[in-house]
């Protein structure tokens, strides 16, 4: 790799950072910037990864994975630090392979937070499914930029991608951009977005119910958040990453 000060940084014109914090990018570290940790996955084996950020320095953290054949590779985040904070995996499945990706961010104030995944199925019969949730207030920003890549030979590819985001004030915003690059014929791709508010049906019927609105708030957004770690099989992980993302809600519940 170059020398840190002749790496260059990147910019919002760059259209991988387009929605990210300029000012924080024109400040950072060049050499971590560049910077990927790298994971090989051997075939028919199974490595899963979880985190949970929420530094007030912000975080950058890139990551590269080879999942062999039949592999089966599994991450799942929350991230609620910043000013700016920015999860960004690449993932290449060789036959049979699968990538599995839950995130979930929460901000508030003026922060920036985004998933950015590229998932290229190099190989036939690779299946992928990402699902993101976002709820931001303030005047915060969630984001997931997803790409998906199917070589021409990676026929029987099944690959999903699904972005939802609340926004819990009329200052928060949330920002997608699904991409499909398909040169085989004999695939399955989807995606799927929604950005808005809290259900006021849903709310209306809990309260009809009984149910106080505060915590007929809390289950819903739990419930929203929760979508995102259906997937992660280990029970006491799943509880732990949504308890650590609802602390995270507190004050706005």
């Amino acid at each position: 790799m170059p020398e840190a000060a002749t790496l260059p940084l990147p910019t919002t014109r760059d259209e991988d950072w387009r929605y990210a914090d300029g000012a924080w990018l024109a400040r950072a570290d060049a050499e971590i910037i560049h910077h990927w940790r790298e994971i090989r996955v051997p075939a028919g084996e199974t490595h899963i990864e979880t985190g949970f950020h929420n530094g007030s320095d912000g975080v950058l953290d890139r990551l590269r994975v080879h999942v062999g054949a039949g592999g089966r590779f599994e991450a799942f985040t929350v991230l609620a630090a910043g000013p700016f904070a920015r999860v960004e995996i690449e993932v290449t499945l060789e036959d049979g392979a699968h990538f599995e990706f839950g995130g979930v961010t929460i901000g508030g104030g003026e922060k920036v937070q985004e998933f950015v995944t590229r998932t290229i199925h190099a190989h036939p019969n690779g299946t992928s499914n990402q699902t993101v949730r976002a709820v931001q207030w303030g005047r915060s920003t969630g984001n997931f930029l997803g790409r998906i890549e199917v070589a021409r030979d990676a026929q029987k590819t099944d690959a999903a991608q699904n972005f939802r985001a609340i926004l819990l004030n009329k200052g928060a915003s949330a920002n997608t951009k699904p991409e499909l690059e398909i040169f085989a014929d004999d695939v399955q791709c989807a995606h799927g977005a929604a950005i808005g508010q809290l259900d006021d049906m849903a709310r209306y019927y809990m309260a009809s119910r009984g149910i106080a609105p505060d915590v007929a708030k809390r289950l819903l957004i739990q419930a929203f958040i929760a979508d995102a770690f259906v997937e992660l099989g280990d029970e006491t992980l799943r509880a732990q990453l949504l308890e650590n993302a609802l602390d995270q809600l507190e004050d706005r519940l």
